[in-house]
């Protein structure tokens, strides 16, 4: 089937405007890095540790609620007087979590405006990728360009959910940074007009195998940010630590290592399995296509070695001596291996899978 060629003016459009949407929102999240309320640390703060802090407040305030005094979270000072005296003071109830949206209007304007944007940008995203695949009437990640603008779609999908469940805009300038970066360089360096695939991918295995690797890859993306910040906020604290260096206003924002190691791992342990079937899938389609599951071809042969550090990760990360640092580089030195493989043997290595359409 032809092209259509008013739908991929349109995905092109909707794609620039994604990517200016996003930019807006990453100076929206740069403010709120700088300029950001501080109660933001506050909204943001886990259930479990504001519930402890409102116990700890009841705890300390029975003295003064015999004198009528009224604590936040806490009975008043006749309420306490009716009943039988408890010894332990007055019980503090637990506040509920704010809900998601509420959560965000109370981090300021700043993450508001970031927030939004951000999930506009998402809808401009997903409107381009779509539109893109009306267009060349078949799933929106044939070559290169489309991979990549695939892939970061999903790396925004990803943190759009980070953002909202685990209370995360203190990593939008670095996510939305990365994303912003890589779909800049997809529009400008390795844009490829729509068109038709070769004939070895066209296959109904391409929605099946690519989508998994593309699934998986925003992911690792994601993880992959998340582990540089990692190692950014515990070599500065280990240092502010041992006096080496001065305490920084905006370096202490980051959310503490454990958080970052938390979701990292999370990420990892969510594209793991997708990543995994997708090799498998792959394998099914070279059957097909060439007659054996596995040929040692360049591409899939490096799929695998990607494969193989990211379940060393997950080994390194499951055994104590091996958190921290150490299984961070591991997780690194995954994305590391995806980044080649895309970059570097479908560009530069001859092979089965040289349909990078890289002009």
């Amino acid at each position: 089937m032809s092209v259509n060629a008013g739908l991929a003016h349109v995905s092109t459009d909707f794609m620039i405007a994604a990517l200016l949407i996003y930019s807006l929102a990453l100076l929206a999240f740069a403010g709120d890095y700088a300029f950001g309320r501080p109660r933001r640390k506050a909204a943001a703060a886990p259930v479990a540790e504001r519930a402890a802090q409102l116990a700890a407040v009841g705890a300390a305030s029975a003295g003064a609620a015999s004198a009528g005094t009224v604590s936040a979270g806490t009975v008043s000072g006749d309420a306490a007087d009716a009943g039988p005296a408890n010894p332990a003071g007055p019980v503090a109830r637990p506040e509920r979590p704010a809900g998601a949206f509420r959560a965000i209007k109370d981090a300021g304007p700043w993450v508001v405006a970031a927030a939004s944007l951000s999930w506009l940008g998402i809808l401009a995203h997903v409107v381009a990728v779509t539109t893109r695949g009306f267009a060349v009437h078949r799933a929106p990640w044939g070559d290169m360009y489309e991979f990549i603008t695939a892939l970061t779609c999903v790396a925004a999908l990803f943190f759009g959910y980070i953002l909202i469940k685990y209370r995360a805009w203190a990593l939008g300038v670095f996510v939305m940074g990365a994303i912003v970066i890589a779909l800049g360089l997809a529009e400008t360096l390795i844009y490829t007009p729509a068109g038709p695939l070769v004939p070895a991918l066209q296959s109904y295995w391409l929605s099946i195998h690519v989508t998994a690797m593309t699934l998986s890859s925003g992911i690792f993306f994601v993880a992959a940010v998340l582990g540089i910040m990692y190692l950014v906020t515990e070599r500065y604290r280990k240092r502010v630590a041992a006096g080496k260096a001065e305490a920084n206003p905006l370096l202490d924002r980051i959310p503490s290592a454990s958080q970052l190691d938390k979701l990292t791992y999370r990420a990892v342990v969510f594209g793991f399995p997708i990543w995994t079937f997708g090799v498998m899938a792959g394998a099914i389609w070279a059957d097909q296509a060439w007659g054996r599951y596995w040929g040692w071809d360049p591409v899939e042969t490096w799929a695998f070695i990607t494969w193989v550090i990211y379940a060393a990760y997950l080994h390194a990360r499951a055994t104590g001596g091996w958190r921290g640092v150490r299984a961070h580089y591991i997780q690194l030195l995954g994305f590391a291996s995806l980044l080649t493989n895309i970059f570097v043997i479908q560009i530069f290595v001859t092979g089965l899978h040289s349909y990078a359409g890289v002009q």
